[in-house]
């Protein structure tokens, strides 16, 4: 059982996979970081001096505890998903401008029905020319 598991963790794509996922979370933190401390600030600025964080819709009291719709919250975890999502979308499409350029290195266009053609009556004229 050892030896499967050993088998199956040292596989390429499961090492690619635990790398991505380190990076990944990496990634969120740096990208929460930058909407909470830079980008939220400055919007909040621009609109009124509003702190996102704190915008809230109490929708009613339960003793000395309130019971809110954190709304700011959520438009700042939205801002935090929508740079993610635009980062990723970004990143997979230059992955895949290198991809498609080593497929048209690696793949010879076939011959065109024209070409094919040609090559059959030049073979046929070098035959009877031989022959």
């Amino acid at each position: 059982m050892f030896q499967e598991f050993k088998k199956f963790a040292m596989r390429g794509n499961v090492i690619d996979l635990a790398v991505g996922v380190v990076i990944g979370g990496a990634f969120g933190k740096i990208v929460t970081s930058l909407v909470n401390d830079i980008i939220m600030p400055i919007i909040g600025l621009i609109v009124g001096r509003i702190n996102f964080a704190d915008l809230k819709l109490v929708i009613g009291k339960q003793g000395d505890t309130e019971l809110a719709i954190l709304y700011g919250q959520f438009i700042q975890n939205a801002l935090d998903f929508l740079i993610i999502a635009f980062s990723i979308f970004m990143f997979i499409k230059f992955i895949n401008s290198f991809k498609k350029k080593e497929e048209a290195k690696a793949v010879p266009p076939s011959p065109s029905k024209e070409e094919l053609l040609l090559q059959e009556i030049r073979d046929l004229l070098k035959e009877k020319n031989n022959g």
